[in-house]
């Protein structure tokens, strides 16, 4: 924009991420997580204006509480970028209870891909070999998202 320069647009934009992650900090933990439109309104915040990927997992006590949300990657979502060791090393570190994934699709089309579906089946697996299920993986999109397991 005219008059903007790089610095300005730098401290704006950093103003922004600091805006959105005051958002998303304020409503965790503790929040009782019910199905995946409780994951929506907890994620959506964070995650709506980014170019890029994120993965994260919600880490959730035996009552379904978030204990705490663990950014696992960003960038392209691909099953050999994404670890089981990394989800389940932080499930185990905070004793979760059992696990959501949630991620983002800039595109605005919260749709799972194969790669997603592929994911969530890696992910299930591991999560059944120690003993912390995940529950749900949730795609978010542009103010949508889907569940590819049908809930918590």
């Amino acid at each position: 924009l005219p008059g903007i320069g790089p610095a300005n647009a730098a401290r704006v934009a950093a103003a922004l991420e600091l805006g959105r992650r005051a958002s998303a900090e304020e409503r965790y933990p503790g929040e009782r997580i019910r199905g995946p439109s409780d994951v929506f309104d907890l994620m959506e915040p964070r995650l709506r204006d980014l170019r890029q990927e994120e993965f994260h997992a919600l880490l959730l006590s035996s009552q379904h509480r978030v204990i705490r949300q663990v950014l696992i990657t960003r960038g392209i979502l691909d099953a050999s970028l994404i670890h089981a060791r990394e989800v389940f090393r932080f499930a185990i570190a905070e004793s979760a209870a059992c696990v959501i994934l949630v991620h983002n699709h800039p595109s605005g089309d919260p749709s799972p891909s194969q790669e997603d579906r592929g994911v969530t089946r890696q992910l299930k697996a591991a999560g059944e070999t120690v003993g912390i299920p995940v529950v749900d993986h949730v795609v978010i999109g542009d103010g949508r998202f889907t569940s590819l397991m049908g809930g918590t």
